[in-house]
């Protein structure tokens, strides 16, 4: 197992950012002239790119209003997001227990590395992840794999050296285009039927199923 590493999606794959998103989802829109959005709409964007995520709720393509509201919302989020962000039951466990075998462990999400960086700063989990790569890392958001062959990069592997963990067919999709095995994590609003169209190592119910998958297959001197 020592010369494997995990790559993780961070939004419902290790935590809930769910009220920070919602909240600064609700007031950029408002200051645009939309109405407030409904909860489960925003849940299902997440994942996506703030840009597509507006297209998604409202139906507006219009560049320039994407990017207002990509605007928007980042001077809602930032200050909160880090504070409201909670990390899901199993995921400092999860790390903990990888770190502790030396395996390298990584975030690779469409969220913010700034953002990515104090919450995990904030759970004091920082020195349990090898590397943070966020949206401003890349030119290309998922599911292209750049971020995830920037990872593999990073830790001079191979993507036979390493697994990537993700909740939505986006991260499925990186996965196989970056040859990676994946896993898919049933924390987010993605149905497990949602993946049998994608190659995968395991669909886990939760973060303490993945530990224990992990654990009791060896998986990761597996691939």
């Amino acid at each position: 197992m020592n010369d494997q590493a995990i790559l993780f999606d961070f939004d419902y794959t290790l935590g809930d950012s769910t009220e920070p998103i919602v909240s600064s989802f609700t007031a950029a829109l408002g200051e645009m002239g939309w109405p407030a959005p409904e909860r489960q709409a925003v849940r299902l964007t997440i994942g996506h790119t703030l840009q597509d995520a507006y297209t998604m709720v409202t139906g507006d393509s219009r560049e320039q209003r994407r990017e207002e509201f990509y605007r928007r919302f980042r001077a809602h989020s930032v200050p909160i997001m880090a504070r409201d962000t909670r990390l899901l039951p199993g995921a400092a466990e999860l790390l903990t227990w990888l770190a502790g075998r030396n395996i390298p462990c990584g975030v690779v999400s469409t969220k913010s590395r700034d953002v990515l960086e104090q919450i995990f700063l904030r759970q004091g989990l920082r020195e349990k992840l090898a590397l943070i790569v966020g949206a401003q890392d890349v030119r290309r958001a998922k599911p292209d794999p750049e971020g995830l062959l920037l990872a593999l990069e990073q830790l001079g592997l191979g993507p036979e050296q390493a697994l990537y963990c993700g909740d939505t067919a986006l991260d499925a999709q990186a996965a196989q285009a970056a040859h990676l095995p994946f896993c898919a994590v049933l924390n987010g609003t993605t149905p497990a039927a949602a993946f049998e169209a994608f190659p995968h190592v395991c669909v886990a119910p939760d973060l303490p199923g993945l530990r224990d998958w992990l654990e009791h297959t060896a998986v990761l001197g597996k691939h």
